[in-house]
């Protein structure tokens, strides 16, 4: 492997496991079990000294990578991972997952956090080589939206910037996937990114991503816009495009949904909840840094008012138990179009990173909470450009299905 393939020797390596072991242990036990004091142990985890060996292997003897629910039917590759979503769906299907692509490094600390380091992690996806790709049934990758989403193409427009695939710095990274696709001819694909893909420029962008995959390298496409609402309490439509190496077009059509959506009363905190998190909520009482002050709340009623005579929808979304919430941008907390949650008498307070990952669809009643080992700015913008995860996995259940017959069960490939 060259220096563009990650080992645990990494700096921010270590740290993700350090951030395993306290967020599942606790600081307190994590330092006491490997026998240091708990000040080296936070120093570890904010990278200001480097971790031992001997501790690094304490640390993910204690936590070891969670397996799989299901034994590994297939592989696949996970190109601009970001925390995980796709992984975690495509693991739950019967997914091996043996190559992993994010050049973010925080994002990458909370992808290790959560899935450990058991195979190649590569940084920027345009110095990669395919070569160094090891082969595989699926490939994966949400490929970066902000050149076509419509938040994204407005302002860049606004700055005098290009935008689709004239963004040279994320707007061409899809050609970078189509490579490595055409050079390893996985059985079949799943790209994922914002609906407005589809009429980006007045539909030529997405004419030539069509070309390039089923016209040029041969795979059988299909395409369409979900919205996540039905599998978490968001409207997040997004577009998935499946391609199939050989036989017919994936069928839509074949993947599970849920009769009726739920509400936010499964994502909130709840006074008295079991396990609460106390950085965030202790007692399952949100912490009060998360209630907006009086002048960030009149900033953003005037905000808001302004966007409303303008005609257009930015602005805050109030929810409450019974709501769907909007969907949730990378920018929460920074653009004036965040959710907020209604707060008594109180002024409306921002949702907390643990709710974020519930409204995400990481953390699930049947699974252990995610671990956020970054600040909460970092989080808010790491869930903000994820996937909803249960609905990646009903599509990943049934493209297994499809290619491996197995229905969502394990069976050989």
């Amino acid at each position: 492997m060259t220096d563009r393939i990650l080992s645990i020797s990494s700096p921010f390596v270590p740290a993700a496991f350090v951030a395993r072991a306290s967020s599942r242990l606790g600081r307190s036990a994590a330092a006491k079990a490997i026998g240091v004091p708990l000040s080296r142990l936070r120093a570890w985890e904010e990278g200001r000294e480097e971790v031992t060996a001997e501790a690094l292997e304490a640390l993910r003897a204690l936590a070891p990578d969670r397996p799989s629910k299901k034994p590994a039917v297939f592989s696949f590759v996970d190109l601009f991972a970001g925390i995980g979503g796709m992984r975690r769906a495509f693991e739950a299907a019967g997914g091996k997952c043996v190559l992993t692509a994010e050049w973010n490094l925080p994002a990458l600390e909370t992808y290790l956090a959560n899935h450990g380091g058991d195979h190649p992690v590569v940084g920027d996806v345009r110095l990669l080589e395919a070569s160094l790709v090891p082969d595989h049934d699926v490939l994966v990758a949400g490929f970066p939206c902000q050149p076509f989403s419509l938040a994204g193409v407005s302002k860049k427009n606004s700055l005098g910037r290009p935008h689709g695939f004239a963004d040279e710095t994320q707007g061409t990274l899809f050609f970078d996937v189509a490579r490595i696709i055409d050079a390893k001819r996985p059985r079949a694909f799943l790209l994922e990114n914002v609906r407005n893909l589809l009429s980006h420029d007045r539909g030529r962008t997405f004419e030539v991503i069509r070309r390039t995959l089923q016209d040029e390298l041969g795979y059988s496409l299909s395409w369409r816009v979900m919205d996540g609402s039905l599998w978490v309490p968001q409207r997040r439509p997004r577009i998935f495009i499946v391609g199939i190496r050989e036989g017919e077009a994936f069928d839509f059509d074949t993947v599970r949904r849920p009769a009726k959506g739920p509400t936010m009363a499964s994502v909130l905190h709840r006074k008295g909840e079991k396990n609460a998190d106390p950085r965030y909520a202790p007692g399952g009482v949100p912490l009060p840094r998360y209630t907006l002050s009086d002048g960030l709340w009149s900033y953003l009623r005037n905000y808001a008012e302004k966007h409303r005579k303008k005609g257009n929808g930015f602005g805050y979304g109030l929810v409450g138990p019974n709501d769907v919430a909007r969907t949730m941008s990378a920018r929460y907390g920074k653009d004036g179009s965040e959710i907020l949650v209604q707060n008594g008498n109180a002024n409306p307070r921002r949702l907390t990173p643990r709710e974020c990952a519930r409204l995400m669809g990481f953390d699930r009643p049947e699974q252990p909470p995610m671990v956020i080992p970054v600040s909460d700015a970092q989080a808010y913008r790491q869930f903000g450009n994820s996937v909803i995860v249960p609905c990646v996995e009903a599509i990943a259940e049934a493209l297994a299905a499809r290619l491996f017959a197995c229905g969502g069960r394990a069976l050989a490939a």
